[in-house]
């Protein structure tokens, strides 16, 4: 819904990105490319707003991809960065070793996740570089589709 606004919007230069993974089934139209969000193909500050939603917790280096982000953000541009965060965990599990689906939904609550989100998913953006404002919208905007229990990563150089 989110890609068919910005289509509707007539944006400029908005572009729909996804890695096409050999096991997912996914249909995309002719606007999606591939692309592997670690070693993004754009030059240092291209972009005005980056959605990276729920990708983080299936990247194998997700420190990479944060670097990446930012690096191709312009200085004054937004990053919307969201996965999903534990209530109980207060660090980042997270083992590249586990390959079992199995163990991977029971460690990190989906079989193709490498890690489970924690507390600390703040400190780990800021690590990165990233100036970091975390807001939830659900009781503003509880018609948008939101997850009320899901703060929104709202991300700045």
């Amino acid at each position: 819904i989110i890609a068919q606004n910005f289509i509707e919007a007539n944006f400029q230069n908005y572009i729909q990105a996804d890695f096409f993974a050999e096991d997912q089934h996914c249909e995309y139209n002719d606007n999606v490319k591939h692309m592997d969000v670690q070693n993004i193909p754009y030059t240092d500050n291209t972009f005005d707003l980056i959605l990276c939603n729920h990708v983080l917790e299936h990247v194998p280096n997700d420190q990479k991809a944060l670097q990446e982000i930012y690096r191709v953000l312009k200085k004054d541009g937004l990053a919307i960065l969201q996965v999903p965060i534990s209530k109980t965990e207060s660090k980042t599990l997270e083992n590249l070793n586990v390959t079992s689906e199995q163990e991977r939904e029971r460690l990190f609550g989906q079989k193709d996740h490498v890690r489970l989100y924690g507390q600390d998913y703040i400190y780990r953006l800021e690590t990165a570089g990233f100036k970091v404002q975390s807001l939830n919208l659900f009781p503003k905007y509880p018609k948008f589709g939101l997850n009320p229990e899901e703060k929104l990563f709202i991300c700045t150089k």
